[in-house]
């Protein structure tokens, strides 16, 4: 399987945004991480809609959108209007199995690709139920929130089992990782 590279906008240096977009595309990377935190759900706040409109208005790449919000729902179609193309959200932010599939529904109502993500100390059992409706599965590979951190090799095990679950239940969902990521660990 073809690997996914998307740079993340949290290591932007935004004095010179035109520039690092331009090195994201001549570089290779077809896909953008753009990550939204509320200050609630976790402990930092980042980016909103607007400011990946700006993003969108210099770049081609497919804007993928992980929410670290407490009521993603919420922001589903704003997110949308400006250019998300993929959203992932986290199932801690989820009251019920019905209201999780109920986004999933919504968001492939409106052709956007759905991701689920869970915290690393959140049992994989919580995402089950959703592995044969969504198209991407993020492991969190650092505690999200914050940039910079380093990844937890623990999570490798948690990418096998997802690989696994995949293969044998026959899934066509990708796998992403998210944090820590860097010329080692991204091997």
């Amino acid at each position: 399987m073809n690997k996914i590279v998307a740079p993340s906008v949290l290591a932007m240096d935004f004095s010179d945004m035109k520039t690092q977009l331009k090195r994201i595309a001549v570089g290779g990377a077809k896909w953008i991480h753009y990550d939204v935190m509320d200050g609630v759900f976790v402990p930092n706040i980042s980016f909103g809609p607007d400011l990946m409109a700006q993003i969108k208005k210099h770049s081609e790449g497919f804007m993928d959108v992980h929410l670290m919000i407490s009521d993603p729902v919420k922001y589903f179609d704003v997110f949308i209007e400006k250019g998300a193309q993929a959203i992932t959200f986290h199932i801690e932010s989820m009251d019920s199995v019905e209201d999780t599939l109920a986004a999933i529904k919504y968001l492939k109502s409106k052709d956007i690709m759905v991701g689920i993500t869970l915290k690393p100390g959140t049992e994989l059992s919580t995402i089950v139920p959703y592995l044969k409706q969504v198209d991407l599965v993020l492991v969190m590979s650092v505690e999200p929130g914050f940039g910079g951190q380093s990844y937890i090799p623990e999570m490798a095990d948690r990418i096998k089992q997802l690989a696994e679950m995949r293969n044998l239940n026959n899934y066509s969902y990708l796998i992403s990782v998210d944090g820590g990521i860097n010329r080692e660990t991204g091997k």
